[in-house]
């Protein structure tokens, strides 16, 4: 039996998602509804090789060398239905807070609820470890939004960030990125 990804987009945000098999190096969902059937979505903790996800990562940080800063240290994780859709990567600030460094999808698979999805496991998996859980962004109107809907609001912001780190202009669109916007989550 087969499911779209409106399907699988309701059903994750009616949480009838429950932890299907955990080891330490893969963690499983399986939709309720799907049971008794193969399809599913996973989503891996990836401990070795990383850097194999670096054609995603640059989707939402397109500078290497950025990357290079947080993925050694941070925790990937990718999810898949089917092949791989999306990978994020958080890492930890101090005894309470975590930050979600880096989140991407397939552009062809963008708005079916992949990265929300893996919001929602990430919040789940870090909930006994941290008390909040941050991200940075541009100020882009349609990714705010985006995490506002995954339950952040307004934390605070950097300014120059982009300008300041990035050796080129950074654009989403048209919207040149200048500022960093930060959202917190209470995990």
């Amino acid at each position: 039996m087969s499911y779209e990804a409106n399907d699988i987009k309701r059903l994750i945000n009616n949480r009838l998602l429950r932890r299907y098999k955990q080891n330490s190096t893969q963690q499983e969902i399986e939709l309720d509804e799907l049971e008794n059937n193969r399809d599913m979505v996973r989503i891996e903790k990836i401990i070795e090789n990383k850097k194999q996800f670096l054609d995603l990562l640059l989707l939402a940080d397109e500078q290497e060398n950025m990357i290079d800063k947080y993925l050694p240290g941070g925790d990937l994780f990718a999810l898949y239905d089917d092949d791989l859709k999306s990978v994020c990567v958080v890492v930890p600030i101090d005894s309470e807070t975590c930050e979600l460094k880096n989140i991407a999808t397939y552009e062809k698979y963008q708005g079916k609820g992949y990265g929300r999805a893996l919001i929602n496991y990430i919040s789940d998996f870090y909930k006994n470890d941290f008390k909040t859980m941050l991200v940075g962004t541009g100020e882009t109107p349609a990714i705010l939004s985006f995490y506002e809907g995954c339950g952040f609001e307004k934390s605070h912001r950097v300014k120059n960030f982009f300008t300041d780190n990035y050796d080129h202009p950074m654009f989403d669109g048209d919207i040149q990125l200048v500022d960093m916007i930060y959202l917190k989550k209470n995990l």
